[in-house]
Formats: C-alpha cells, structure tokens, sequence
C-alpha cells in the first residue's frame, strides 16, 4: 500500500512537471514575480486577455503569497476592462469572500458595482439605441445593491463619492422606469394599473424626476376611473410641486 502511495505521487509530480514546456506556456521558468511583471504590463499595455491569462497562470502555479493576493485582486479588473462582466462580478466576489479583511477589499465591492453598472449601460442599449429605462431593470437594481453594501461597509471609502452618485443615477432610472410600465399600462386602458404603478413611484422614488410624470399619469388614470377625490389629490401635488410640467396646463383645463 505504501509503494502503491509513492508511486502515484511521483507519477503526479512527473506529470505535473510534464504538463508545462516552453513551447505550451510562455510562463514556463518563470518566478511568479515575473509572471505578475508581465500581466501588470499587459494590462497597462491594454492587452486584457493576455493579463487575464498571466494572473490565472500565476495563481494556478503559485496559488499562496502575496502575488496570488494581488492576481485574484487585479484579474477582476482585467475582466472588467475586457468587457467580461459577469466573470469581473464572479471574480470581485470571489475576493471579497476568500479576503474579507483585506485593506483594499473597497476596491473589489466598487469593481463589482462598476461591472453591473456597465451591463445596466450597455446591454441591447448599443444594438438599438434603447433607453435603457424601457428594459428590465434587474441589472440596474442589483448595481444598485452593489454600491449600496459598497457606501454601508465603507462610508469612508475613495470610492464612495462616485458610488453614491451612481446611486442617485440608477435610482432616477429605475424610477424612470416604473412610469414607462404606468404609461404602458395606460395607453392599454388598464387605468388602475397604471394609477398603482404612478404611486409606486411616489412611495418609493421620491425626489426623482419622474415623480412629477407619475403624478400626472395618476390624475388622468383616476379620472378615467371617474375616482375624483384621488385624481383632484394627486393633481394639486402635481400643481403645487411642479408648477412648470408640460402637463399640467392640459390637465387644469380638461
């Protein structure tokens, strides 16, 4: 048993050796400062892939110390410039959950909220020009969540700032949003629909832009449900709130 035990290490050894040549891996003889030299120029060279594929090799062949640290750091960054992001989202958390009390941790919550943010951006937007308020809010809501455990865990943090404003953007958007589904509801004819969805926005969005818009699709929804009292209350917040909306002159008058 322990000659059989001997042997399957050695011929594990052997193989492991056998696996990495000069002519399979550019890595091969390297120090794994070496390899970190040559990823970090790849990257400051724009070449993402490339600095994606050093920071693997360096953690799979030197998967302890500081250089490992920095790899599962960095390649999260890589990913996200490299426009992979979920696997910059995957690679942040990974981080975050194998060095929770890492000094630069802030750095891999804010990656994780920029990569979700840039799907929320770019995703179909590009393709067809597309507002994106008028497409399914989940990434916007879980980038949203990211900088939010980002400004909870770290209010202190260089990234806050920028977080908090990204913050207010999404929030204006996903608001945004809620009165696209009003406004779809109500050109429909489902006027209660669109009068919940108006007061959704009031509930939860206030101090968004498209307060005033969810104000004024409940004054028309309420009065097609002839509801008077509610379409005369949301028409004088209307009024006293937002005195310049395109809408109100036409509303005063109907």
């Amino acid at each position: 048993m322990q000659r059989l035990f001997l042997i399957t290490i050695f011929l594990s050894v052997f193989l492991a050796g056998c696996s990495s040549t000069p002519d399979d891996d550019p890595t091969y003889g390297m120090t794994a400062a070496q390899i970190y030299q040559e990823a970090k120029s790849n990257i400051q060279n724009a070449n993402y892939e490339t600095a994606i594929q050093y920071y693997e090799k360096l953690e799979s062949r030197f998967p302890y110390g500081n250089y490992a640290t920095r790899a599962q750091m960095e390649v999260a960054y890589a990913y996200y410039k490299f426009d992979e992001h979920e696997s910059a989202i995957l690679a942040a958390e990974r981080f975050i959950k194998l060095h929770p009390n890492h000094p630069h941790v802030d750095y891999l919550y804010y990656i994780r909220g920029l990569a979700s943010y840039t799907m929320n951006s770019t995703f179909l937007g590009k393709l067809f020009d597309q507002d994106p308020t008028e497409r399914d809010p989940k990434a916007a809501r879980r980038s949203f969540q990211f900088f939010a455990e980002l400004v909870k865990k770290f209010p202190k943090s260089k990234y806050t700032r920028d977080s908090i404003q990204r913050m207010t953007h999404l929030r204006n958007g996903l608001a945004k949003y809620e009165v696209h589904v009003a406004k779809f509801y109500f050109d429909r004819e489902a006027y209660l629909a669109a009068a919940n969805r108006g007061k959704y926005v009031i509930d939860n969005y206030q101090s968004t832009p498209a307060v005033a818009d969810a104000l004024a699709l409940m004054v028309k929804s309420y009065r097609k449900l002839e509801m008077k009292k509610l379409a005369g209350d949301a028409f004088r917040v209307l009024e006293l709130n937002h005195p310049n909306h395109p809408e109100l002159a036409q509303l005063k008058n109907q």
